[in-house]
């Protein structure tokens, strides 16, 4: 149950005024707490969304958890890096897409999830905050109630992704380069004037024998954005066929989201999460 207490900017305001303006609760969520009985209370007692609210008034409500319709409780390997009431993080391996797709029925992160999940004694809806490619590896964030994913879309999220690309880059740069659909594909994105606005800092980390370590940071989040400007500027990643990388070293394109920071969309606190590269990425190391 959530809590919150009525400041006084906030004096005669309907609790439904209050919780969309001031807690960030969604117009379907608060229309499913009005059909629940006693999900919203004001200073311990039922209470309806037209109820007037004054300073210091405690308003607590209770957040349908839901469920994820259409997808299959499947037992997989899953990697559980930090979980609480509200949100879970895992690191996600290569070659599992993160929902389930008309190809990928019962292979997917979601379908891991919700195994887990049952296996606890608990059920809740899959809200992915963050996805990942399918051959992407890397932390995503998954909230178990459509509040706390409202919340965390509007929340800053800080990622650092690792990648391996061909040729060696030495110091750090930013490709600026607006980014769309390649007229010629379904799937694979271009660098065009009249694509949408990308941007990408990346830096060196170190050089090997062929190829670059790189740390990767983005301004914008557009589909293969990383895949696209390192190949647009001539160092395609390692493994990434689609986009002119060699299949020689690994067979998947190494890229792999290991840092995340947010700031956590019900107590405040500052969340930082690592989580180790696998092992395809990391033998080429050695």
């Amino acid at each position: 149950m959530l809590e919150y207490i009525v400041d006084k900017n906030f004096e005669k305001q309907t609790i439904g005024r209050y919780l969309r303006t001031y807690c960030s609760v969604s117009a379907r969520t608060l229309a499913k707490l009005k059909r629940i009985e006693g999900a919203i209370l004001l200073n311990g007692q039922k209470a309806k969304a037209v109820d007037l609210v004054k300073l210091g008034d405690k308003i607590s409500i209770s957040v349908p958890s839901g469920v994820s319709e259409g997808v299959t409780p499947v037992e997989l390997p899953i990697d559980v890096v930090f979980e609480d009431e509200y949100l879970v993080v895992l690191n996600k391996p290569p070659f599992m897409p993160v929902h389930p797709t008309k190809v990928h029925q019962q292979d997917t992160l979601a379908n891991a999830l919700s195994y887990y999940a049952g296996s606890k004694g608990e059920s809740y809806a899959f809200h992915a905050v963050n996805r990942l490619d399918r051959n992407t590896s890397g932390l995503v964030i998954v909230a178990k109630d459509r509040h706390t994913a409202s919340i965390m879309s509007q929340n800053e999220i800080t990622k650092h992704y690792t990648a391996f690309v061909m040729g060696e880059i030495v110091g750090n740069g930013t490709v600026d380069a607006p980014i769309e659909l390649s007229q010629n594909s379904k799937i694979v994105r271009t660098v065009s004037p009249s694509g949408k606005p990308s941007v990408t800092h990346y830096e060196s980390v170190s050089v090997k024998e062929g190829f670059s370590v790189i740390k990767l940071i983005l301004e914008t989040g557009r589909t293969h954005q990383i895949r696209c400007h390192m190949s647009h500027i001539g160092y395609p990643l390692l493994g990434d066929d689609l986009y002119g990388g060699s299949l020689d070293r690994i067979n998947r394109h190494a890229l792999h989201c290991g840092y995340i920071s947010f700031t956590h969309p019900i107590n405040g606190e500052n969340i930082t999460i690592n989580a180790d590269m696998p092992d395809d990425m990391k033998s080429l190391l050695i």
